[in-house]
């Protein structure tokens, strides 16, 4: 099991941001751009973490050389179900330099959006003031 996964599944926030390069970039299921950089990132997840309710991870998938991971995880948004997966790619320091999100079904998608949304203005705050 990922150090990512375990900081997650206990919502540790210093946790997940110490995995992360400062080079991240971050590609969310909702948005079209992706978003680089550790401290935007970091605000996006913590963001996430507020939004998303019974949280957790059902599979973990791994490349033989352990720097490609796949957590599929289920989650509820606003009381619509979410299923999906985080995708994560680790440079040659065992840090996260790239985060790929996909969920489904299309319903949960507009749902997490929503929330996600509402959500951005305090992302951004928190992210400026890393």
């Amino acid at each position: 099991m990922t150090a990512f996964r375990k900081a997650v599944e206990a919502r540790d926030e210093a946790a997940i941001e110490a995995l992360l390069a400062e080079n991240v970039v971050f590609t969310s299921p909702v948005a079209f751009k992706p978003y680089p950089g550790k401290a935007i990132t970091a605000a996006i997840l913590r963001g996430v973490l507020r939004v998303f309710e019974d949280f957790h991870y059902v599979r973990e998938i791994a490349s033989a050389d352990g720097r490609d991971h796949a957590l599929v995880f289920k989650a509820k948004v606003n009381g619509k179900e979410v299923n999906g997966c985080d995708f994560l790619h680790f440079d040659e320091d065992g840090l996260i330099d790239d985060f790929t999100v996909m969920v489904r079904p299309l319903s949960a998608a507009n749902a997490l959006a929503d929330a996600m949304a509402a959500q951005f203005e305090r992302i951004q705050r928190e992210a400026a003031g890393a």
